[in-house]
């Protein structure tokens, strides 16, 4: 009996011991992936503008993540801003921090903000119309406005580098877990700056949309329609289409690359990221139909 015991006391023993590491080693051990902050900015990467922002995060938070989306929106253009943005936030999970500096109302009355997306995503930056695109979509949860300055750096703040004092360090709070409630009073939905962009939206007798911009040298026009949206229209590849861009009208083939017609003829595809575009084969479309973002779209329904 007395064996019996002692063997029972051991192994109780073994396994207080045995879990006592494993609660030791788990709250030692890191989590297998660091919290993630996008960076996006039109600063470009001649000085040291993006290297301050990213060593500002990295101060607040050492084993951050950064991924870079780009460095070279075109200077100012809130509207590429926000395409790239629309792009891009699919391919990232929920709780990833986007801090986007495109901010040509830097020290005015404009807003700074976080914003918390339905796909739980965060987003720290101006309330100047970047979230638009990010909104139509995937549609904005809340919102509250930065003015907590125990989140930014500096005793006085510039007027001219809130990337640096304000959006950078609010970004790496976020993305250390700290309460997002606490970084200023909440802001209504409602009253956010949006572009002036019209939504894509299927009707009776066709869809309206936006071109939002140009694919970089080429003048291949970006719109905000989803390919399954267009594919309701009831066109097959092979088709012409007849399309309106502003007060041009014109007939496009659909088709599933740019080899598939000749050089110099215009064509409608599916592009890269999943939306409705159109180009020329080996010639700029933007350039040839004298087409300027954003401009209307309109595409009627197959017959």
């Amino acid at each position: 009996m007395n064996s019996s015991r002692r063997k029972l006391q051991v192994t109780a023993i073994l396994i207080v011991l045995l879990l006592s590491a494993a609660f030791s080693f788990a709250a030692e051990t890191p989590q297998k992936y660091p919290p993630t902050i996008v960076f996006m900015t039109d600063f470009g990467v001649v000085d040291d503008s993006v290297a301050i922002c990213r060593g500002v995060m990295y101060d607040v938070m050492p084993n951050v993540r950064i991924v870079d989306l780009t460095h070279e929106v075109t200077p100012y253009s809130i509207l590429d801003g926000a395409r790239f943005l629309f792009g891009a936030t699919p391919y990232f999970p929920a709780r990833t921090v986007f801090v986007v500096v495109v901010d040509p109302g830097v020290g005015s009355t404009r807003k700074a903000i976080v914003a918390r997306s339905k796909r739980g995503q965060l987003f720290v930056l101006p309330d100047n119309g970047l979230l638009t695109l990010v909104e139509q979509r995937d549609g904005i949860d809340s919102v509250r406005e930065i003015t907590n300055t125990g989140w930014m750096i500096g005793k006085k703040l510039s007027s001219t580098f809130h990337g640096r004092d304000i959006f950078s360090p609010v970004g790496a709070h976020l993305a250390r877990g700290d309460d997002w409630s606490t970084v200023g009073p909440e802001v209504a939905v409602k009253d956010l700056v949006r572009l002036d962009i019209k939504r894509a939206q299927l009707g009776e007798h066709g869809l309206t949309a936006t071109v939002i911009a140009t694919d970089g040298p080429y003048g291949n026009l970006v719109t905000n329609v989803d390919a399954d949206d267009f594919l309701k229209l009831g066109y097959e590849r092979g088709q012409e289409v007849p399309v309106k861009i502003g007060d041009k009208e014109l007939k496009v083939k659909f088709v599933k690359t740019f080899s598939d017609v000749a050089i110099g003829e215009p064509l409608m595809y599916i592009d890269s990221r999943g939306h409705l575009a159109l180009g020329v084969n080996q010639r700029n479309f933007a350039e040839i139909y004298g087409v300027k973002p954003p401009a209307a779209l309109e595409i009627p329904r197959a017959k």
